[in-house]
């Protein structure tokens, strides 16, 4: 069946699902494959729990005439999300970087909701997958689109911009994250850099931090972009610390506004800025922006403060990387003294370079006191040989020695990759 044909079938039954335990009466099954899994073999069961039908590429799992053969689910699945966004006739802003995606995508929405009907990525749905799931979830009431686009391997954003088809993009920062999958530096920063490549092509518009150099010299040959910054930009303003929260003060052609926000770590500065810029660029009200920077909640273990007993805790660890590691630290020191702690998790998927990084992040750690520093991981472990330091090869052993030697006040930061799963710790502070 041509994307078409399948078109016509998910305006019937607009709701798609790729894992068949989680099937829902009149829903589009599509059998994708993975490393270990073949959904081909649950296309039966899924029909069973009550799906339209079951979309496959593999002709012996056929059952009936509720089983639509395609060539390939996954390519099937991503021409779907692609018609559908041009049959929505919607704007469409895409988001990438590699620190700050997901925290930045949140804020955007909090402010656009307050004058469109939006759909936006939910959760970790950024990859190749969840780019077109979020598509499709997409309906007629829908407004505005913001789709959040995740890469670890070179190719990845040129691809996710040609599913996804953004009119609009915005790229947060580029550092040294996924260097396993990518290789070099050079290499993140080709791949981030194809959404503006896409945009330019398109001629549509980018919102990009003036502040950063790399961001602003790669904006250089496109012509509709709208800067943010501290100065110089098309909108201006600076940071306002009140420890641990980051706030802002925006310059608007009119009037200065106070940005109140429960975010912490300086480096949220540049979020807060994005949403304020591209609320401000889609005629939002500045009072109702301002609203909704300071009702936005940070969640999923992202520069959360949690207070409990007589500690303060960073709560960090959903993702982390050098350059994020490093930015985390700083801004702890910046808004605590001492008793304060450190506890740090492995950066997962740095290739070659994994040990060198995680010795640079100890050596950045010697240059302020603590009252204690733990970490978390193999290379961590393995870095931490030549420092006066505690090193844990799981949280689990983490957690043992906290319960055994309690952290009973003062500041503790969490930062780690979601993979070391330092969220356990906080059952044992």
């Amino acid at each position: 069946m041509n994307t078409d044909g399948l078109y016509q079938l998910f305006k019937n039954h607009p709701i798609v699902v790729t894992d068949s335990r989680k099937i829902k009466n009149g829903s589009l099954f599509f059998a994708l494959k993975g490393e270990n899994f073949n959904g081909n073999k649950f296309a039966a069961e899924a029909l069973e729990k009550g799906a339209a039908y079951a979309i496959i590429d593999e002709a012996k799992y056929q059952v009936g005439n509720r089983t639509i053969l395609v060539e390939d689910v996954l390519e099937a699945l991503q021409k779907l999300a692609r018609w559908h966004k041009k049959e929505l006739e919607i704007p469409v802003l895409g988001i990438t970087g590699s620190n700050g995606k997901t925290t930045t995508k949140e804020l955007i929405a909090a402010v656009l909701s307050k004058k469109f009907r939006i759909s936006f990525t939910q959760g970790n749905l950024n990859n190749h997958i969840g780019v077109p799931l979020t598509l499709l979830s997409m309906d007629k009431s829908t407004e505005f689109g913001i789709v959040e686009m995740g890469a670890n391997h070179p190719g990845e954003i040129a691809q996710l911009c040609a599913i996804s088809d953004p009119d609009y993009g915005i790229i947060t920062n580029i550092g040294r994250a996924h260097l396993e999958g990518f290789g070099s530096f050079e290499a993140i920063k080709k791949t981030k850099a194809e959404l503006y490549d896409y945009l330019k092509k398109k001629n549509g518009t980018i919102f990009y931090n003036r502040d950063n150099y790399i961001l602003s010299e790669l904006t250089k040959s496109i012509r509709h972009k709208i800067s943010f910054g501290s100065k110089n930009a098309d909108l201006s303003g600076h940071p306002v610390f009140s420890p641990p929260f980051i706030n802002a003060e925006v310059h608007f052609p009119k009037e200065n506004l106070y940005f109140n926000s429960k975010l912490t770590g300086d480096y949220n500065f540049e979020n807060i800025m994005a949403a304020v810029c591209i609320g401000h660029y889609f005629e939002v009200d500045p009072r109702v922006i301002q609203k909704a920077i300071k009702n936005y909640t940070p969640g999923n273990n992202r520069s959360q403060l949690i207070e409990k007993n007589n500690l303060k805790i960073i709560m960090d660890a959903y993702n982390a990387n050098p350059t994020s590691m490093q930015a985390s630290i700083e801004s702890f020191v910046s808004s605590f003294s001492n008793p304060r702690y450190l506890i740090l998790g492995d950066m997962l998927e740095l290739g070659s370079e994994e040990l060198n990084d995680h010795i640079s992040i100890l050596e950045k750690t010697k240059k302020h006191s603590f009252s204690e520093v733990l970490l978390v991981g193999n290379a961590f472990t393995r870095a931490a040989k030549s420092y006066s330091v505690k090193s844990f090869i799981n949280t689990n052993s983490l957690c043992h020695y906290l319960a055994e030697n309690p952290i009973t006040e003062g500041a503790v930061l969490i930062k780690g990759s979601r993979g070391i799963q330092l969220e356990k710790v906080l059952d044992v502070l």
